[in-house]
């Protein structure tokens, strides 16, 4: 009877998806009528028109395009799910699959070697057959420290992994567990022979973090060029083998390989998409699960569950043909309550991607998905001759071989014993070449964004996915705590994203002749949403000066139109803060989301689209710089004061100063003006926009005028003088042209 039950179910949330439909009927419906006064503008008599045609022209190209992404935006929640899982329905261990698990690291002076070795440790102590795991880490920077920290890792491993399957740890990431409370022990706690253990393995673990800091300091101490070796090393890849000791229990331990891929500066190495063709290929023929799990070096096992978890998914009969991955979201340990940087990307993972579940699954999103090995291989079935497969894949006839054959216990131990040359030629620079490699096979190229890229072509492929969100997290990384980290990643992304909307590949081209209509606009929205910085730099100048000038651009309180103008900003405001007060959020998280989304907008996004539009005409190189996962005292300290820190490049810092700096000046200016001319009822639209700014954007005041610790924005003459001479050329251009008819 049990074999008959299913794995997982979904549920419909029929309520909520009524009241989207509704707030989107209405919504657009405001919309049309916004659209109809401003198209009458323009067949007015000219010589009685009250504003300028410029200004008019401007503030309605930016009601269009926020009107579009906003239409786009609305897929998501057109018919958003809830899943639930039976994971004590799953077969037997011995009949389970296997699982190949990818760990990238890339820099080991902004990836701690620590925390990359912390995750592996988590991700080898899953709840799931030692002999059936098997783990890949990349190392970009092919740096001699990370090797020898795995092997140290390994011996750690014979002693930490027999300790969690015993007194059943529920957090096996080892930094994580001796940090947090004793509540994970409460089963064992009045136990002495757990507390002999506990503490014979935390000094173990202590000695084990002391050898990897040593081996760090001892290399920077030696003046070891780890940069220049970084991009230029040819491919190491070493099993590490389990030594026999007596003094520690022999136990099963997973299948554990070092790869560090060949890197030539005259090669493109396509980031992590590259790194992880590489442990793909090198995987195939030394384990070839057919499932995959892929982690970011900062990642770690928050709970031993999440492979079991995927398997709910990827054994259900009902759905495993067609699954290519199962999601689980990023969430982070390094989260203060109140997350001023909106760094646990709310939205997306409570609202975005739930609503994508209901349609043909979730975005690929760049770390903790388990991935069917299948999906990746593009159309190779269809090629009839070894050549036309080499042609395809490449040369490797172990790879061509690995295509159509199972992982066994036999195959890993076939692999173990590959010729090393073999495996080398598939971790090797030129073997790419000619082939399909990041065009049709494995993780695409072309984006910086090779994840969503990736789970876009997989989707137009016939593929679909899952969204897994128990509510335990199972994975949990680094959240940024400063902007400096937040804006650079940020245009990183918004570059990577607008990359593949200004392609070939773009989502509402391509996207609607396979696959369905509302999934084509979940993906155009992600990629075209950066275009916001467009509408919102206009919104935040225009209509300032129009008010200074005494220009409106709104109805008058006494005219219809005026409350339909009213409506639209409250509605979105108001399902903005419905959404997360329902995904357990709070009145200011929604305040700090909409100023992070508005100092974003018109940083990160402005140079994300700059980035991507020279790229596509060829003026700039693709590059990527990880994220600095570096632990600073002084940044955590005024993240957990609920304090902003500053401390970031001009090219951010400009912007943000010189916009509000028109804003306060246009408003009190606009005001006095106001009150002189008594026409508050033209004006008052263009009085709640630039109050609405300041008054969201208060902290950056504070930063600038306020605070005296080294967080704020300190007044420097590069600062103070670009921002002047951006904020008064802006301010003159267009005032001498928003006053022409």
């Amino acid at each position: 009877m049990e074999d008959t039950l299913p794995l997982s179910v979904s549920h419909v949330n029929k309520s909520l998806v009524l009241t989207n439909r509704l707030y989107m009927l209405l919504h657009f419906s405001a919309l049309c009528f916004l659209f109809y006064y401003r198209l009458c503008f323009f067949f007015q008599d000219p010589q009685t028109r009250q504003a300028s045609f410029f200004p008019w022209l401007l503030v309605f190209s930016s009601e269009i395009l926020l009107s579009f992404i906003w239409i786009l935006n609305q897929a998501f929640r057109w018919h958003p799910i809830s899943r639930t899982l039976f994971p004590e329905r799953l077969p037997q261990d011995d009949t389970l699959p296997p699982l190949d698990v990818f760990i990238c690291t890339a820099d080991p002076t902004k990836e701690p070697t620590s925390d990359v070795m912390n995750t592996l440790l988590s991700a080898m102590a899953l709840d799931y057959p030692p002999e059936k795991l098997h783990l890949y880490v990349s190392d970009d920077g092919g740096s001699p420290v990370t090797l020898n920290a795995m092997k140290e890792a390994w011996k750690f491993a014979r002693c930490w992994l027999p300790f969690c399957t015993r007194y059943k740890i529920e957090c096996r990431c080892p930094k994580a567990y001796f940090s947090i409370s004793e509540s994970d022990d409460v089963d064992f706690d009045g136990s002495f022979e757990f507390l002999a253990d506990k503490k014979m393995i935390k000094e173990k673990y202590q000695a084990f973090e002391e050898g990897i800091k040593r081996v760090k300091e001892d290399q920077d101490n030696s003046g070891d060029t780890t940069v220049r070796r970084s991009q230029n090393h040819p491919p190491i890849i070493e099993v590490i083998q389990e030594n026999s000791s007596s003094e520690i229990e022999q136990v099963k331990l997973p299948f554990l390989v070092y790869v560090s891929r060949e890197k030539k500066p005259s090669h493109p190495h396509h980031f992590k998409a590259g790194a992880l063709n590489s442990l793909y290929r090198v995987s195939a023929v030394m384990s070839n699960a057919p499932y995959i799990l892929v982690l970011d070096c900062d990642m770690f096992c928050n709970s031993p569950a999440s492979a079991r978890q995927a398997l709910c998914f990827h054994l259900n009969p009902e759905i495993a043909p067609s699954l290519a991955f199962v999601q689980f979201p990023q969430k982070f340990h390094n989260i203060s309550k109140n997350d001023i940087y909106d760094s646990q990307h709310r939205s997306a993972y409570k609202v975005l991607w739930q609503g994508m579940d209901g349609l043909m699954g979730p975005v690929l999103s760049g770390t903790g998905f388990y991935i069917k090995r299948e999906s990746l291989y593009g159309n190779y079935k269809i090629k009839d001759t070894d050549l036309e497969l080499q042609q395809y894949v490449g040369t490797s006839n172990e790879f061509i071989k690995s295509l159509n054959q199972n992982c066994t216990t036999d195959s890993v131990t076939v692999g173990r014993t590959l010729p090393l040359k073999e495996t080398l030629l598939l971790a090797s620079c030129n073997y790419e070449i000619g082939t399909e490699w990041g065009k049709e096979v494995g993780f695409l190229y072309g984006t910086v964004c090779e994840d969503v890229h990736t789970g876009f072509i997989l989707n137009c492929n016939g593929w679909n996915s899952v969204l897994c969100d128990p509510p335990q997290a199972q994975f949990l990384g680094n959240g940024t705590t400063n902007l400096n980290d937040l804006l650079v990643q940020g245009t990183r992304w918004c570059c990577g994203l607008l990359d593949i909307g200004l392609s070939r590949f773009c989502p509402l081209i391509c996207g609607p002749l396979r696959m369905s209509l509302l999934q084509s606009f979940c993906y155009a929205q992600l990629t075209y949403f950066p275009l916001y910085c467009l509408p919102l730099w206009c919104l935040a100048i225009v209509p300032q000066l129009c008010l200074l000038s005494g220009i409106p651009l709104y109805p008058k309180v006494s005219d219809p139109f005026f409350f339909i103008f009213l409506s639209i900003p409250l509605s979105a405001l108001t399902k903005h803060l419905v959404e997360v007060l329902s995904t357990g959020g709070t009145f200011r998280k929604w305040i700090i989301e909409q100023r992070i989304w508005m100092i974003v907008s018109i940083t990160s996004h402005l140079y994300g689209c700059l980035d991507a539009v020279l790229k596509k005409f060829g003026l700039k190189d693709a590059s990527f710089l990880p994220t600095n996962k570096v632990e600073d005292e002084e940044q955590t300290r005024l993240y957990q004061m609920d304090k902003y820190d500053f401390r970031t490049s001009n090219m951010f810092l400009v912007p943000m100063v010189a916009l509000l700096s028109i804003n306060i000046y246009c408003f009190i200016g606009g005001i006095y003006r106001v009150v002189s001319m008594g026409n508050w009822d033209q004006m008052s639209i263009q009085l709640l926009l630039t109050s609405y700014i300041i008054v969201f954007n208060h902290p950056i005041i504070e930063g600038l005028l306020i605070r005296k610790d080294v967080g704020r924005i300190y007044p420097s003459l590069p600062l103070v003088l670009t921002s002047n001479i951006l904020a008064t050329t802006i301010a003159c251009t267009l005032h001498s042209l928003l006053n022409k008819v």
